[in-house]
């Protein structure tokens, strides 16, 4: 088997990695030396080398300018991301349809299971611009079909935190937000369905800018789906999602309590009125 058929086998974070190793072995380099050449941890170096771990875009950039590669470690990276956040957005999305309980923490955007189709589209038509138009329409129509867990006979508990910020920013402008709020006000009249805000005064906290979802499975395990800055995870070690876990308990602790919740998004509802 030559080295390209070997390298088509690879996931992308894997490609990335072997081309870091490849770079780094035709100077000699041992990953201390790399170290050593730059500011990042050994481990850290290793664990993208293995194809473990995406690097970020700083380590990406650095290393770009180390190896004199042009820019090209970069262009795998946005294309490692882009494939790595869909394919498990898709796993995520599969296990959440058959999951015993949902719970979701957003920072900046209205939970997606919780999201009318015209706030969606607005979103997401801003965060692809470029995207065909057929692709809009079909990231949007599988994002309202993930609703179909809610009329499950066995609809599983879902409970989500959001950041006051959600409910600010006027996406898709103040018609849209008003039926997006009123939708989420009447999703909550279900009993199963938990809603809490956490207020702008509670300043910072674990995770601003990004978003956590804890998904049940019906065997009892949990995994988690992580997203931030472009970027997703799907986290199934027992030990991390224990960790997470504990961390969407600490920012529920900063929520509003249920009733204050609602109470300041009919509040936010008023105003787009």
């Amino acid at each position: 088997m030559t080295e390209r058929e070997d390298d088509e086998r690879l996931t992308l974070p894997q490609l990335l990695g072997n081309e870091l190793k490849r770079q780094r072995e035709r100077r000699g380099w041992s990953l201390r030396d790399l170290k050593e050449q730059t500011t990042f941890d050994h481990a850290y170096l290793g664990r993208v080398e293995r194809g473990e771990q995406l690097p970020s875009e700083k380590m990406t950039r650095s290393l770009d300018a180390l190896f004199k590669t042009g820019g090209t470690l970069l262009e795998i990276l946005e294309v490692a991301r882009a494939g790595s956040i869909q394919g498990y957005a898709q796993k995520a999305a599969a296990q959440e349809s058959k999951a015993e309980r949902i719970q979701v923490f957003t920072s900046s955007t209205i939970p997606a299971l919780l999201q009318t189709e015209d706030y969606a589209t607005a979103f997401i038509r801003t965060e692809h611009p470029k995207a065909p138009t057929s692709d809009i329409t079909g990231t949007i129509t599988a994002r309202m079909a993930r609703k179909g867990v809610f009329s499950r006979a066995d609809a599983p508990p879902y409970w989500a935190i959001m950041d006051e910020a959600a409910l600010r920013r006027p996406v898709g402008g103040s018609a849209t937000m008003t039926d997006q709020l009123f939708q989420i006000l009447k999703r909550i009249e279900n009993p199963n369905i938990t809603v809490q805000v956490i207020p702008f005064e509670q300043g910072e906290y674990w995770m601003l800018g990004g978003s956590l979802t804890l998904i049940t499975k019906p065997n009892g395990t949990t995994i988690a789906y992580v997203e931030s800055f472009g970027s997703g995870e799907l986290v199934e070690s027992t030990k991390r999602v224990v960790q997470l876990t504990q961390q969407f308990d600490s920012v529920r602790q900063l929520a509003l309590p249920e009733p204050a919740s609602a109470d300041l998004i009919k509040r936010y509802l008023e105003e787009y009125q």
